[in-house]
């Protein structure tokens, strides 16, 4: 649970192209995927100094995970997830993490297939 100074901070539709899927086609050609982060941390400090050094730098974050996802490969959707997942959480000021990465037409009748994972780590 959130408290008035836990920050909620949303990347939405974070659109990149990466080589996921086990089939030749999908092994061979760059897919679009679509990422959803949730990210939450103390903001106490940055809200009461308003001071951008104790602000969580979600650009720096953003930029990690674009550079990952777009120079490697995936087999499952799963382990791209946790993946991205993992670097979301690599902040110390990250308490609690969650991803969500859609393969847009991964199915045929269906916009997209996606996988949901979360993290967090104990408060002191």
């Amino acid at each position: 649970m959130t408290d008035a100074r836990t920050a909620t901070i949303r990347i939405k539709d974070l659109r990149l192209r990466t080589y996921v899927g086990i089939k030749e086609e999908e092994i061979n050609n760059r897919q679009d995927v679509v990422i959803n982060i949730r990210l939450l941390y103390d903001a106490d400090q940055a809200i009461r100094n308003n001071d951008i050094e104790a602000a969580l730098n979600y650009r720096t974050i953003t930029k990690n995970i674009i550079a990952y996802v777009e120079g490697n490969s995936f087999a499952l959707l799963e382990r791209m997830t946790r993946e991205v997942l993992d670097l979301a959480m690599e902040p110390e000021a990250v308490l609690e993490a969650e991803v969500e990465i859609d393969k847009p037409h991964a199915l045929r009748f269906s916009d997209s297939v996606s996988v949901t994972l979360g993290a967090s780590r104990q408060r002191s």
